[in-house]
């Protein structure tokens, strides 16, 4: 059966050349239709460069809430352990650092180079700087694959051709969603993630910025619609660091629908109630003779500090003694809801992915379009986005994989 089946895929990312694999392991012969100059432009880039593979911790919880329920079987079907093996299978060697997956040589251009090889290997063929344009279906199944330079033909074609995030360095545009439309799927509505969020708040530091620790909740009203905690960045344009990238889709999604959303930090994340009331009380017992500056010099971040003064109105040579220890404590309390309203969020130029795409819904198990059977849809393009960390690489090996195996057998 060799070479019986001919299987097109659009787009040479990380979803793309796993399914190529997988379709050419399968004995399907395999085109790969590039838009750039090479293959795997986004991947290179990835863990600043390391290329985080996948996360041994990862569950179906760590995607967007539409992908979930269908992420179980999909996980289960192709989880990081199969990634694993699979990059076994290609040479490559993975470590682990915290449950975070990477290629030991600490380079991404190493996972992309074997795969790259090993669709060589396998008798891949690339053609490059063609742009897909439309995709038919005729009378007799096969599939009319029109690009920018040409026609290829097929008996099934997988779309790898991601998101809108990172126009500039992937060539990603979102031209998928158009062809996707016009065989019939739905696309959900898109919006920036895992990118930063900005403010206007006239007390965020201007000069230099703060790296602290800490828990954030965002919230509309006295509701919380993402809550994450790690190293949060605050600079005079917003917030940033991971925990506020992994909620930014959410947020974005929010705003864009007309919805006020408000950061709340707190920078003691590690004490109860109880724990920072007595805290505060020590605080207090402190000598009152000194300014209130000195108070907090131990407390917090002097960038925080200062943030927190402004907001409340006072002057940090202000005397402890002559503010009074209502006011204290109700400064010290601050530290644990340190509001910020965010006004907007970076665009897909700075976004690390996209969320939304491809409706679930018109995709059976094997990632197939119900509507136009023979067509794949797989990685960005799809509804789906998850956490930093190495899972949405996971979803682009899952899905990919998942794809070329069923693209194969048709």
């Amino acid at each position: 059966m060799a070479n019986e089946n001919h299987v097109i895929i659009a787009g040479g990312g990380a979803s793309g050349l796993c399914a190529a694999i997988a379709a050419a392991r399968d004995g399907a012969k395999v085109t790969v239709i590039e838009k750039t100059d090479s293959c795997g432009k986004k991947l290179s880039m990835t863990g600043n460069g390391r290329c985080n593979l996948a996360n041994l911790n990862i569950s179906a919880d760590d995607y967007n809430p539409n992908a979930r329920d269908r992420m179980k079987k999909w996980l289960k079907r192709f989880g990081v352990n199969e990634a694993a093996d699979f990059f076994t299978s290609l040479g490559l060697v993975v470590i682990s650092e915290n449950g975070y997956l990477y290629p030991i040589s600490g380079q991404a251009t190493s996972v992309v180079s074997v795969l790259v090889n090993e669709c060589k290997r396998l008798g891949v063929e690339f053609f490059f700087n063609e742009q897909v344009k439309q995709i038919t279906k005729e009378d007799n199944g096969e599939f009319t694959v029109k690009t920018s330079v040409g026609v290829h033909k097929g008996k099934a074609v997988i779309l790898s051709v991601g998101g809108l995030a990172g126009p500039k360095s992937t060539g990603s545009t979102g031209d998928g969603y158009y062809i996707c439309e016009k065989l019939g799927m739905t696309k959900k509505d898109t919006y920036p993630a895992l990118v930063s969020l900005n403010s206007e708040d006239e007390t965020l530091p201007k000069e230099s910025g703060v790296r602290a620790l800490a828990r954030v909740n965002f919230l509309i009203g006295d509701s919380v619609i993402a809550s994450e905690y790690g190293e949060v960045q605050i600079t005079g344009k917003g917030i940033s660091g991971i925990p506020v990238m992994q909620s930014s889709g959410t947020v974005a999604e929010h705003l864009s629908k007309g919805r006020p959303v408000t950061a709340s930090i707190n920078f003691f994340p590690g004490y109860n109630d109880e724990e920072f009331d007595g805290l505060v009380k020590a605080m207090l017992e402190l000598p009152g003779e000194r300014r209130l500056s000195e108070l907090l010099e131990g407390f917090c971040n002097s960038n925080i500090n200062e943030m927190i003064l402004k907001r409340m109105k006072l002057s940090g040579n202000m005397k402890v003694r002559n503010v009074g220890e209502s006011m204290i404590s109700c400064v010290l309390h601050k530290y644990r809801a340190l509001h910020i309203k965010i006004s907007g969020f970076g665009d897909y130029k700075k976004a690390q992915v996209t969320r939304g795409g491809i409706s679930l819904g018109d995709l059976d198990d094997t990632l197939q379009s119900k509507k136009t059977p023979g067509v794949f849809v797989v990685g960005e393009l799809c509804d789906v986005d998850g956490r930093c960390g190495g899972y949405n690489l996971q979803w682009a090996w899952t899905s990919g994989y998942i794809a070329g195996e069923a693209a194969s057998c048709l």
